[in-house]
């Protein structure tokens, strides 16, 4: 009787191991995985949140982690963030991350932030700007002379470099800080002359404001433009294609950076290669959570050379044909 009952048990634990076996390497290699991820996004209105919030939806749903959507001040404040562990996940504009990078992070001057690793492509995030088509600015030149400029949250993308902008050309315009559904109310209701903000297409704050109101969408001259990619290099030109937003009937001359999404350098290696993956392999539930997922593409993995990566996304483009660039750990 014992040996039958060795033979049992001997066959049980058979079972078990090709059973482990079977499973896929995500439901094995969950060693070390949080409960539960913070995301950091930036004000509501504006594209991440939105994106975020649905990309934490899928991830709930897809790894089993309760993974929530944070409104944050943005990319400056959030590539702090990630750098102290404080939040697992997080959005960046390039410009942002490479100054972090470097020490120059308005919010922990001095301070390189080494901990922080890229996991996927995002979109771009182009600068945008607005006013009331009843306003007398028809272009950026007329942005001056104690005009009430709101650039959005401090410490987001576009405050740091609208407010860069501004100062650089001793422009005289006095800037407002606000997320970016309320900085639409405050052009509505007459409190700030023009509406400037960086966030991807298209942006929500700018939808609603367009089609409750009449505005005029500035276009930036070539002048403007060089200024801008003077003042911050790691910008590109960019085109806001024609009838993006209500009121809107031609394309926008602007420039953009590209956002990434981040971790902490000691995030497991499994979890950032499942979220990677999610990302890339998800396309379209990406775009039904923000239209500017579009550009969520594995083969814009290229547009990072700021950001080192994470050993789990390198390991998830590396099997699937994507080149990394600056593959350092």
């Amino acid at each position: 009787m014992g040996g039958n009952m060795t033979i049992r048990i001997t066959s049980a634990i058979a079972l078990i191991a090709g059973a482990l076996c079977a499973l896929p390497a995500a439901a094995q290699d969950k060693e070390g995985w949080p409960s539960s991820i913070t995301i950091g996004t930036g004000s509501q209105g504006g594209t991440y949140f939105g994106y975020g919030s649905g990309f934490g939806a899928m991830i709930s749903e897809a790894l089993g982690i309760n993974a929530g959507a944070e409104i944050t001040g943005g990319p400056v404040q959030n590539v702090t963030l990630v750098e102290t562990g404080e939040h697992q996940l997080g959005f960046v504009t390039l410009g942002p991350a490479d100054e972090a990078i470097k020490g120059e992070s308005p919010l922990m001057p001095g301070t390189p932030h080494e901990n922080i690793r890229a996991l996927f492509p995002m979109y771009q995030t182009p600068l945008q700007a607005a006013v009331l088509a009843s306003s007398d600015i028809q272009g950026f030149t007329d942005l001056k002379d104690g005009k009430r400029v709101g650039v959005g949250p401090a410490g987001g993308t576009s405050a740091t470099y609208w407010t860069r902008y501004f100062e650089d050309t001793d422009s005289g315009v006095v800037i407002s800080n606000a997320g970016g559904s309320d900085t639409a109310g405050q052009l509505k209701d007459g409190l700030i002359d023009a509406f400037v903000y960086a966030a991807g297409l298209p942006t929500g704050a700018y939808a609603q404001l367009a089609v409750e109101n009449d505005v005029r969408f500035l276009s930036m001259d070539e002048e403007t433009l060089n200024k801008m990619l003077e003042v911050v290099p790691a910008m590109q030109p960019f085109t806001i294609p024609a009838n993006t937003y209500e009121d809107q009937p031609e394309d926008l001359q602007t420039v953009s950076l590209w956002n990434f999404a981040i971790a902490h350098k000691d995030m497991p290696e499994g979890l950032a290669y499942e979220i990677t993956k999610l990302a890339m392999e998800s396309h379209g539930r990406m775009v039904q959570n923000h239209a500017a997922a579009k550009e969520t593409l594995p083969e814009n993995v290229t547009k990072n050379t700021v950001v080192p990566f994470h050993p789990g996304a390198i390991r998830w483009f590396k099997e699937n044909g994507y080149e990394v660039s600056g593959s350092n750990q």
